[in-house]
């Protein structure tokens, strides 16, 4: 993936902590039976897996806000903290740790669908929110899930106040094309008033700027965020600001084997990056080596989260 980063400054994430189930099924699904495919349980989340990537990159310091419940809460922190990062874990007295099974299919593109039971990650709340939280960040980051509910944007609301108060600029990955569609591109970007770094997949900033062209949906949103980063999968990434797209960021080569945290490691890495002083372009071109080093291998975290299904059987 390239050397690592010196990170000038703290990095805070919010956002989902869930306990993925990965199924790699090696035929297409076959309804009212079997199907065979190997099974993995694995620690996961957008905003979980965005620290850590970045934690890998070379962020000098990685915190994360988020929910869990009591079953898997000593299982998620201990892996957050073999990922380098501080967990600042909510542990939730009314439901259990989200789950996500990601299906994902035995062709060259390693395409997954997810079925998503949010649980406790969506319990985030404006109480759980410190300014504190704030003490040495350099940049605060928000996984888009947090958008698709009450509590949640409550949340946003006063983490994005208090770190426009301080300064430290804000990002925030939109999350799901899907979920978009529920909450509505109007009430989107009004939620996102005052976030500095948009990072959204092809899809969804299409989906967003209500244009069928990538680039001209990119270019759009940046008329209402300053900086957009649209991440393209096998295309490479877009850089756009101020109305226009201003660099096209090409993809390194990777065979697939589970697309599921692409996203996430373009993000992470992209991140820490910027806290190292890179130009957003250069940003990106970590984001896409992350992004390769990723759909080479099953889950969402990066090489050195070691944290397996049999430990989590343990608790």
């Amino acid at each position: 993936m390239g050397p690592a980063v010196t990170a000038g400054g703290a990095l805070l994430v919010v956002g989902d902590v869930v306990t993925d189930v990965v199924v790699r099924h090696r035929g297409p699904l076959a309804t009212g039976t079997d199907t065979s495919a190997a099974v993995r349980m694995l620690p996961g989340g957008a905003g979980a897996n965005v620290a850590c990537w970045a934690a890998h990159s070379g962020c000098r310091e990685v915190r994360l806000l988020g929910r869990v419940g009591a079953e898997s809460a000593g299982w998620h922190e201990r892996a957050l903290v073999a990922a380098g990062v501080r967990p600042h874990l909510i542990v939730d007295p009314g439901a259990p740790t989200g789950t996500v099974v990601c299906l994902v299919d035995s062709s060259a593109a390693a395409e997954r669908t997810f079925l998503t039971d949010s649980g406790a990650s969506l319990r985030l709340e404006a109480g759980d929110w410190s300014d504190t939280l704030l003490d040495g960040v350099a940049r605060l980051h928000l996984s888009g899930y947090l958008l698709f509910s009450v509590t949640g944007r409550a949340l946003v609301a006063r983490a994005v106040a208090a770190a426009r108060a301080r300064g430290v600029p804000v990002s925030l990955d939109p999350a799901s094309a899907g979920f978009l569609v529920t909450l509505g591109v109007d009430r989107f970007l009004a939620l996102v008033e005052g976030v500095d770094v948009l990072l959204p997949s092809r899809d969804e900033a299409c989906l967003l700027a209500g244009l069928p062209d990538p680039a001209d949906a990119a270019a759009e949103l940046s008329r209402h965020v300053p900086l957009v980063v649209m991440k393209q999968g096998p295309a490479g990434a877009r850089v756009a600001r101020t109305g226009a797209v201003r660099a096209h960021v090409p993809a390194v080569p990777a065979t697939p084997r589970d697309t599921t945290g692409a996203g996430d490691a373009f993000t992470g890495a992209f991140l820490a990056s910027l806290l190292a002083g890179a130009a957003p372009e250069s940003a990106a071109a970590l984001g896409c080596a992350a992004g390769a080093l990723a759909v080479a291998r099953v889950g969402g975290r990066p090489p050195r989260a070691r944290c397996s299904s049999e430990a989590f059987r343990t608790l």
